[in-house]
């Protein structure tokens, strides 16, 4: 049996002519990745990608957010800040030095207009009275 070196080998379309070969299989290449690039699963490595870039600046936001909430946060309920209260300041004056209060009360009388604030901070709790917008009494159970 005489056998050329030309024979086409098994499996292979091509007889010897290697560019041709070349050209057909990166046809074939760019035909798959066309079709992969298409369905979405074939892209999950780039969504996944920014899936996990978002995921990471939303940790890295709520971490800045934590922090400011601590540092913003600080006590300002102590003993020292209750006792720069006096009788006479406005609501504006005793929030400037404790902050909003916790809870508050009003009640309107027909001579006078009485409002509570109510400071609490774990369990010490402070009570501020205003008589007509100005402040009458102070009560306090902190300690220190």
């Amino acid at each position: 049996m005489n056998m050329s070196p030309n024979l086409v080998k098994q499996g292979s379309s091509f007889n010897g002519d290697e560019p041709m070969r070349e050209n057909y299989k990166q046809k074939e290449l760019a035909a798959a990745s066309y079709c992969l690039n298409r369905l979405p699963l074939a892209r999950s490595g780039s969504i996944l990608k920014r899936i996990s870039r978002l995921l990471l600046l939303l940790l890295l936001l709520l971490l800045l957010l934590l922090l400011l909430g601590i540092s913003c946060s600080g006590k300002r309920i102590t003993k020292a800040n209750v006792d720069e209260v006096t009788e006479g300041m406005s609501k504006k004056q005793v929030e400037s030095i404790l902050g909003p209060p916790t809870s508050i009360d009003n009640q309107d009388f027909l001579i006078m207009k009485k409002t509570t604030y109510v400071y609490r901070q774990g369990k010490d709790v402070v009570t501020i009275i205003f008589k007509d917008e100005k402040v009458q009494a102070k009560d306090s159970t902190l300690s220190e």
